[in-house]
């Protein structure tokens, strides 16, 4: 299950990315999660996706 919270959230998907997917695209099509959510709520707590480093800034 993915997190409600915003905060816990962030941990979430940044730990998942860190250690199982090389991409946000990547994590959303194998979790079958909504990109645009997770962006949207990130953005809420004002953290935003870095492709680059592959995480949440």
């Amino acid at each position: 299950m993915v997190p409600k919270d915003p905060a816990m959230l962030l941990s979430y998907v940044n730990l998942k990315l860190r250690d199982f997917y090389g991409s946000l695209d990547a994590l959303c099509e194998d979790m079958d999660l909504d990109k645009a959510e997770i962006v949207d709520k990130l953005a809420g707590i004002d953290y935003h996706y870095d492709g680059e480093r592959n995480q949440f800034v």
